[in-house]
């Protein structure tokens, strides 16, 4: 009885606190999430709304290039909510370059977001590409079992500016049209894909995060450890990595030069057997 009255309270607490979000939300005037968002597509499928509200668009490339895949469906898709799986289950992917076309008309702070899944392939080196944005390289070698294995959700995620007819991502400037391209561009290992991909004003934090991965998450956090290492002094980097206790595989092996005078006695040999050759010449003269 007490553990469900805790539970109804904790229900309370949450729907109260949810509803005080949205109050403030309608007061300050501040967009939702879904608002803010300014173009979505589910490549490879059809329309979706998501968990967030985000309204994502039937892929426009459907019948002009590229090729659809729902190849994932029968796949359940980690660090994704159960709703939005169909958003990593299908894809396009094309045997060249392909990308999209995003009308932006407003100034401002941007971000792209590309949602990926690797459902075919079971090791790394099988799909690599690279992801351009107007000409721009923003991710470079993207190969996605790598980065999180098999059947999991994987996003790209690249802030851009746009500001007085300028384009600006990752330290790069360019002249804006008013049109973005993004481009998944064909490597040496495959095919270039896209699952689905939207483009939202406003900062990192205001996109929302993947469900989290244990084991994934530990990797970073080595990958990070490594990355701070790499920094720091070589010296240091080496003795951290050196064992404290070496395992020896046995006693230490005397050294068999230890006693041994045949190191000695090599040049007393030698000198002997020039001495007596040249006492037998002198007797003979």
């Amino acid at each position: 009885m007490r553990r469900v009255t805790l539970r109804c309270a904790a229900r309370l607490v949450f729907a109260a606190l949810w509803l005080l979000v949205e109050v403030c939300r309608a007061e300050t005037g501040a967009p939702s999430l879904a608002e803010r968002v300014i173009w979505a597509v589910n490549a490879g499928g059809d329309a979706h709304t998501d968990v967030h509200g985000i309204y994502y668009r039937k892929d426009p490339l459907e019948g002009k290039l590229g090729k659809a895949s729902d190849y994932g469906i029968r796949l359940p898709i980690l660090r994704s909510s159960p709703e939005d799986q169909v958003l990593y289950q299908t894809e396009r992917y094309n045997e060249d370059t392909f990308g999209y076309e995003i009308p932006i008309r407003e100034e401002g702070d941007y971000i792209l977001v590309m949602k990926y899944a690797e459902v075919y392939f079971a090791q790394s080196q099988q799909k690599v590409f690279d992801v351009r944005l107007n000409g721009h390289v923003v991710v470079k070698d993207l190969d996605i079992f790598d980065r999180v294995g098999h059947s999991t959700a994987h996003d790209e995620i690249v802030p851009f500016s746009i500001k007085r007819g300028k384009l600006s991502v990752h330290g790069e400037v360019s002249t804006f049209n008013g049109k973005l391209t993004a481009e998944f561009v064909k490597g040496y290992y495959d095919n270039p894909k896209i699952c689905a991909l939207y483009v939202m004003k406003g900062k990192l934090e205001d996109v929302p995060k993947l469900q989290p991965h244990p084991g994934l998450e530990k990797r970073e956090e080595e990958e990070e450890e490594e990355d701070d290492g790499e920094g720091g002094e070589s010296e240091k980097k080496s003795t951290s990595t050196a064992p404290k206790n070496p395992v020896r595989s046995g006693p230490r092996t005397p050294n068999p030069y230890a006693t041994d005078n045949s190191s000695l006695m090599f040049p007393i040999l030698v000198a002997f057997g020039v001495f007596i050759p040249t006492l037998f010449c002198l007797c003979r003269l």
